[in-house]
């Protein structure tokens, strides 16, 4: 059953009841974050008149969204394809409900095909039921010199170490399974994503990636050039028990504070705020998790940074509510969490 729902400036109709990928017209609330941190970096980067891509448009609500929230001049086309009748015709009627009728194409292809008989695009979007792996081959062939594709993974008890071994089959890397399993799951899939680029000579630097609820997003952009592939590739290493992972930047730091800047919603404020000022470095302390080992009272998460941040860099990281980012050595993590007791 088909039922209207409203999202940012969009009124689509489409699937109601349990999120599965039966859905007769695909359609997941969860995802809204998604969407909105499309629109916000799509915003806030230079780009102008874009081909953009969405190889897996489901009920078009991505799509009818950019073509409402971005600005303008953002778009000079957009491509709608699903593979799914049901899917192409409810797009259709979604797009006259929002008054769209012109700069976009729509189509009802295999996604791979779709993307292979293009010509290419300046944004690409794969955010798929599952792994992405299906379509990471066909995306990045059509991805334009300093073009964006943004990628969505949702099969984290893979990344995430539940599941290790399909994550050595799927992603070529050995996950972890404790509190910073979302991080390296997260770095693990931009290596992968990486190393399907590097075999056509395009490097993909990542501008802005996370993990929240039950998947993973990250937007690279393309930059072509052996030398450029091989600096990417310098940066895939091991990290504890896992990898190889990215052990490079997770975000562009002035593009977060746009993309938290251009924010106005009050649900996403504190998640992107958090990212904004996350530190650039690979792993994190689990507070809890840390002095559980150590045999450690838990300090105040708050008393323990101002204690942290006289001497050591310190942030909070988003990828755990009891996590922190810092610099110090472990042996002096010690000392100080005995010290605020």
């Amino acid at each position: 059953m088909l039922k209207y729902i409203t999202e940012g400036k969009a009124v689509i109709k489409a699937s109601a009841g349990k999120i599965t990928k039966k859905l007769e017209v695909f359609y997941n609330p969860v995802m809204r974050f998604n969407r909105d941190t499309s629109i916000l970096l799509l915003n806030a980067v230079s780009k102008k008149e874009m081909q953009i891509a969405l190889p897996l448009a489901g009920s078009g609500i991505r799509g009818i969204r950019f073509f409402k929230e971005l600005d303008k001049g953002k778009i000079r086309e957009i491509y709608l394809n699903d593979y799914s009748g049901s899917a192409v015709d409810a797009i259709k009627e979604n797009l006259k409900l929002n008054k769209i009728r012109s700069d976009f194409q729509l189509s009802e292809k295999d996604a791979n095909m779709f993307l292979l008989e293009s010509r290419g695009f300046d944004y690409i979007d794969i955010d798929p039921f599952g792994s992405p792996n299906p379509f990471l081959d066909s995306a990045i062939k059509r991805l334009a010199r300093d073009g964006i594709l943004a990628v969505t993974a949702t099969d984290t008890s893979a990344l995430c170490g539940t599941h290790p071994e399909a994550c050595k089959r799927k992603y070529w890397a050995v996950p972890l399974h404790n509190p910073e399993m979302q991080e390296i799951g997260l770095r693990i899939l931009i290596r992968k994503v990486q190393l399907i680029a590097a075999q056509y000579d395009k490097a993909l630097v990542p501008l802005f990636s996370y993990a929240k609820d039950h998947y993973m997003r990250i937007f690279l952009r393309c930059e072509k050039g052996k030398k450029k592939v091989d600096e990417i590739l310098a940066k895939h290493q091991y990290y504890k028990n896992s990898g190889p992972i990215w052990a490079g930047e997770l975000f562009n730091r002035q593009l977060a504070e746009k993309i938290s800047g251009l924010n106005k919603d009050k649900e996403n404020s504190r998640f992107l705020d958090m990212i904004r000022k996350e530190l650039d470095i690979v792993g994190f302390y689990d507070i809890h998790d840390f002095c559980k080992t150590n045999r450690l009272k838990i300090p105040k998460t708050d008393a323990l940074i101002k204690k942290i941040e006289q001497r050591y860099k310190v942030s909070r990281t988003h990828f755990s509510d009891t996590g922190i980012k810092s610099d110090v050595k472990e042996k002096d993590l010690i000392r100080i969490i005995r010290q605020l007791f």
